[in-house]
């Protein structure tokens, strides 16, 4: 007895066509190099911190390396000088997202006049926040007008 089973090849070619036109879009293209850029990053910014930035703090505070600042709960330790060092570079990569990117963009836009638009709006009866295209509050089923939403601008 011979067991025969169809392949489906055409299901198959379909799915690695569908995959392979969501792997080519230029939105996961970006996250990827994105997200490269960023661990890359992040070993800089951690060498900066315990290179740099601790020994600058240790020296104001007394103390050169926060990474073996510990403390002990029945044999437990607990290693809070690493969480001062995660704090420092979450700080230290937020400043440089908000200096080197977010305000460059907002510049760029500023004078392009690509500024963005808001989406939503607060109702007018109950001021929930609600989409700009909407004729009826769904928060309390007021009825808003053609233009409501330029009335509180």
């Amino acid at each position: 007895m011979k067991w025969r089973t169809k392949v489906n090849v055409d299901g198959a070619k379909t799915t690695l066509q569908e995959f392979r036109s969501f792997a080519l879009k230029a939105n996961a293209v970006d996250l990827a190099i994105g997200v490269a850029i960023g661990a890359a990053f992040n070993a800089v910014v951690n060498s900066i911190v315990t290179g740099l930035m601790t020994p600058i703090i240790g020296a104001v505070f007394g103390e050169k390396d926060f990474a073996g600042l510990f403390f002990s709960i029945r044999g437990s330790q607990f290693h809070y000088g690493l969480f001062i060092n995660a704090i420092i570079s979450m700080f230290i990569v937020a400043l440089v997202l908000f200096f080197f990117v977010v305000k460059p963009l907002n510049a760029l836009r500023r004078r392009t006049g690509q500024e963005s638009t808001p989406t939503t709006a607060p109702c007018i009866a109950c001021t929930t926040e609600i989409s700009r295209s909407a004729t009826r509050c769904p928060a309390c089923t007021e009825a808003l007008g053609a233009d409501w939403s330029e009335a509180k601008d």
